[in-house]
């Protein structure tokens, strides 16, 4: 998922991205992946670092939010809690915090707040012009293997990786049958050409075949933004047998 649309901001003091130095942003979770590619979005494009923010940490909805990972984050990153009793988007909309980076949007009366909106007038034009400079699509989740299992049964991670490709392929046909449309919105079919256009025929591509661009730039904000101890490399996470497959 494109994460240019998981940055709110009050856009009555929040014009541009580099805006943000210097100003208070809330979040759900430091740890998120969701953030970790915003913030990747906002160092590599616009030079704004995860230290040149202060970070507010809290509920979306309900009050009180605890990280899931112990964290050690690089100096000068300071992240503190919000006030007890309140969310983040309660803090939007009363303007105490600056902005908002969270996977889902702040609550409907922040929304209905007409000096909030995402940071980015037209995230989408945004986003196709960051892939079309980049390539990435940014991945969002991963299926793991117990190292054990894979031990004993080399072939299971690409026999897998064939198991989920089939099944995508079935739902994108299911997709791609426009006579009766399986998602509740209008021009289906439209986007479906434009995410083509711009991303390809494979465009929700599996594996790490196309994907080593998305993969190392994850790869190397989430070391840099303190949530792994080391840099890892591509070969390091993935099985070799998930890098290419053949028909027999």
């Amino acid at each position: 998922m494109f994460r240019h649309t998981s940055i709110y901001v009050r856009k009555d003091r929040i014009r541009r991205p580099e805006d943000l130095k210097g100003r208070r942003m809330g979040l759900p979770e430091y740890q998120l992946t969701a953030n970790v590619w915003a913030r990747a979005i906002l160092q590599d494009d616009y030079g704004v670092a995860p230290e040149d923010i202060r970070w507010v940490r809290g509920g979306i909805e309900t009050p009180g939010r605890p990280e899931k990972i112990a964290l050690n984050l690089p100096p000068g990153v300071v992240i503190e809690s919000a006030p007890e009793g309140m969310t983040i988007s309660e803090l939007l909309n009363r303007g105490d915090i600056d902005g908002f980076m969270a996977p889902r949007p702040p609550s409907r009366e922040a929304l209905a707040n007409p000096a909030i909106g995402w940071l980015f007038d037209d995230p989408t034009a945004t986003a196709k012009d960051y892939f079309r400079r980049t390539g990435i699509f940014p991945i969002m989740h991963v299926v793991g293997v117990r190292k054990t299992l894979v031990d004993a049964h080399p072939w299971l991670p690409g026999a897998l990786q064939k198991a989920f490709n089939a099944a995508k392929d079935v739902a994108l046909e299911a997709l791609n049958d426009t006579s009766a449309t399986k998602v509740t919105m209008p021009f289906v079919e439209e986007q479906l050409k434009a995410a083509r256009d711009t991303l390809g025929p494979d465009y929700w591509s599996y594996g790490v075949a196309g994907n080593e661009p998305a993969i190392d730039t994850f790869l190397r904000h989430h070391h840099s933004q303190g949530l792994s101890s080391r840099r890892l490399s591509v070969e390091e996470v993935f099985h070799p047998s998930t890098y290419e497959s053949f028909a027999v």
